[in-house]
């Protein structure tokens, strides 16, 4: 069986990316990483090239600003480095650059791939999220995050990333799946206030016309990370390629984790979910196959 993985970045460094972090985690469960590199105005292929794998192989690409309409730029982005996968991979991992796979899933990750190997009825395997806030010891635990995605995904040229590059469709239809117990670690809201907010602006620029810019862009030099509705406390452990980066924490924030700011109807939803584990009208972005769902 062989694994290929795939991601794309730009401006790295500019807006304090773990893109070295994110490609080395996926590299010990890959025969090969495809990184689709955007022209960038700071050092991001010299970067991605810093890691010294032979398993990376880098594609230049250009973003085509004309497809900044729902962010769809991404998907094209993602399409691109998924298109340049080794065809005779089974499997293709797939990694955003402000996300991490801890180490402690790469043998239920291949067991899963293994498994599924000849299960042709599976299209991708989905992973559960902790997504970090404010700093590296705080989860976002409401339900404007989403819960699980897909980060694994067959071989298929016909699969396409979906909208913003967060989930696929295949023929315009969403993958069948199965939910794999294994952990993404998303990073992209834990960087220094005024990285956060330089890559906020940016991003707007992705989904809107530059009229809606000029009228909405904020003139705030850093972002307020306390305008949040709740966060947990982490209790886990962080990949061990995040050591270095999270000893390098320069910045301050501090939540109390029982404060918490929900309309009546959003604490009533809150609190079923946190007593049964189930989250009512949760949109999913795939289809769980029959007997294969975790709790």
């Amino acid at each position: 069986m062989k694994v290929s993985g795939f991601t794309f970045v730009r401006n790295a460094i500019k807006f304090d990316y773990p893109v070295v972090e994110s490609i080395s985690s996926i590299l010990p469960l890959c025969d090969e990483v495809i990184v689709a590199v955007g022209k960038s105005e700071d050092g991001t292929r010299e970067l991605v090239e810093s890691i010294g794998s032979p398993k990376i192989r880098i594609i230049d690409t250009e973003w085509d600003e004309a497809l900044r309409e729902g962010g769809r730029v991404l998907a094209d982005e993602t399409n691109k480095a998924f298109d340049s996968t080794d065809p005779d991979s089974t499997w293709c991992i797939y990694i955003q650059a402000d996300e991490i796979i801890h180490e402690n899933s790469h043998q239920s990750i291949l067991a899963a791939m293994k498994q599924y190997e000849d299960s042709l009825e599976v299209e991708g395997l989905v992973l559960t999220y902790n997504h970090f806030y404010g700093s590296y010891d705080f989860i976002g635990d409401s339900r404007q995050w989403y819960r699980r995605e897909i980060r694994i995904i067959r071989n298929d040229k016909t699969i396409r990333s979906y909208r913003d590059a967060q989930g696929f469709r295949k023929n315009g239809k969403p993958l069948k799946v199965a939910v794999i117990k294994a952990n993404v670690f998303h990073y992209g809201w834990v960087k220094p206030p005024e990285y956060q907010k330089a890559k906020l602006n940016y991003f707007h620029t992705l989904w809107h016309d530059e009229r809606w810019m000029q009228k909405n862009k904020s003139s705030i030099e850093g972002f307020d990370y306390s305008r949040i509705d709740s966060l947990a406390r982490f209790e886990g452990t962080h990949p061990s390629v995040m050591k270095k980066r999270i000893e390098l924490k320069n910045w301050h924030f501090e939540f109390d984790p029982t404060r918490k700011r929900f309309t009546f109807m959003a604490r009533l939803l809150y609190t079923i979910e946190k007593i049964s584990g189930f989250r009512i009208g949760e949109y999913k972005n795939y289809i769980i196959l029959k007997g294969y769902k975790v709790n």
